[in-house]
């Protein structure tokens, strides 16, 4: 059978107009894995309220943060797609979960050239709902709808991998060397706490307490709360990094439901009140910067720091096209490959 690769993002809109804008925010939206209340009601709240107040705010902060060649997410995501290409005999295609870069279009691509098994990576190391899961959910429905002969595998989160961690780990060391920082802040994307008991697949561990992430359980397999606490922890140990140097938040949260915390923008402030002058701050949930780093911690994190009194803030890129995550993902691939041939 030929294989082929598929990697997976979140997707961008056309352009950072309020158009495109409300056209892609009301897809991502309406995914009831993103916000997970009956049709109904989310219709009335994605359709009534947010898509006639959001879009012209969110283009706003689309508009700082486009780049010349287009949304930074995609042309990241496509550069790294033409890096892993480089590096690997198989065709590797892109996709998005929403947007114009459909998952059909990325499955089309490849059995176009042949392609009979597809190893599908979605480029998150965390498993989350409104990620991982609604990615291989649609990828399957697709796959049964318009390509039933074609096989599909994925990459299971990899939070905890050891190769990711070094990865990650010496890339943040790289952005900080020569820089003056008293704290790192481990920002994650947030999710509603009801999603974590929802992938709870014990039914009862995930508590979000101050002990379930840190007690054994199955659950951790799905639980994105756990999987950000630990990338912190096994990040913090690999580079040497002092107690209380160090810590985990959330940012993006939307509505009025309780969110997983601390919240990022609150975190800062605190930090900022409470003396530290200079601190750094990175975005594991994301491999691709986007949106949500460079205009929401970028630029509202660093003003909400000065705004405290803090003074120098450094914003650690993402993985994006480094090339020891180039290679990673070639590995892992080649090991998938191998793998394959044996089964």
């Amino acid at each position: 059978m030929k294989k082929g690769i598929l990697l997976v993002n979140l997707g961008s809109p056309e352009s950072p107009t309020p158009k495109d804008v409300k056209t892609y925010l009301g897809e991502f939206l309406m995914d009831e894995r993103v916000i997970d209340v009956p049709l109904w009601a989310r219709t009335l709240l994605v359709k009534g309220i947010i898509l006639n107040t959001r879009p012209k705010q969110s283009a706003k902060a689309y508009q700082k943060i486009w780049w010349d060649n287009g949304s930074p997410l995609i042309v990241l995501s496509e550069q790294l797609q033409e890096k892993v290409q480089e590096k690997v005999d198989f065709p590797v295609a892109l996709a998005m979960r929403y947007g114009s870069m459909t998952i059909k279009k990325g499955l089309q691509e490849l059995v176009d050239k042949g392609v009979e098994d597809v190893f599908l990576i979605p480029l998150y190391p965390q498993f989350a709902m409104a990620t991982t899961e609604t990615i291989l959910v649609l990828a399957e429905e697709v796959r049964q709808a318009n390509f039933p002969n074609l096989k599909i595998d994925s990459l299971p989160a990899f939070y905890n991998k050891t190769d990711y961690i070094k990865v990650l780990a010496e890339s943040i060391k790289g952005h900080l060397q020569g820089k003056n920082y008293e704290h790192l802040l481990f920002s994650y994307h947030g999710v509603p706490e009801r999603h974590i008991r929802k992938s709870d697949i014990t039914n009862g561990h995930c508590k979000i307490d101050g002990s379930c992430c840190e007690t054994a359980s199955k659950a951790h397999e799905f639980c994105y709360r756990h999987q950000c606490k630990e990338v912190t922890r096994l990040v913090g140990q690999y580079l040497g990094l002092e107690d209380n140097t160090y810590s985990t938040s959330f940012q993006s949260r939307l509505g009025f439901d309780p969110w997983l915390q601390p919240y990022t923008d609150r975190t800062i402030e605190r930090l900022g009140k409470q003396g530290i002058k200079n601190m750094a701050i990175v975005t594991p949930a994301f491999v691709s910067d986007c949106l949500e780093t460079l205009e929401e911690i970028a630029m509202e994190g660093e003003e909400i720091f000065h705004e405290v009194g803090g003074e120098g803030f450094t914003t650690i890129p993402c993985l994006n096209t480094d090339q020891n995550w180039v290679n990673l993902l070639a590995d892992w691939i080649n090991d998938w490959s191998k793998t394959a041939v044996k089964g």
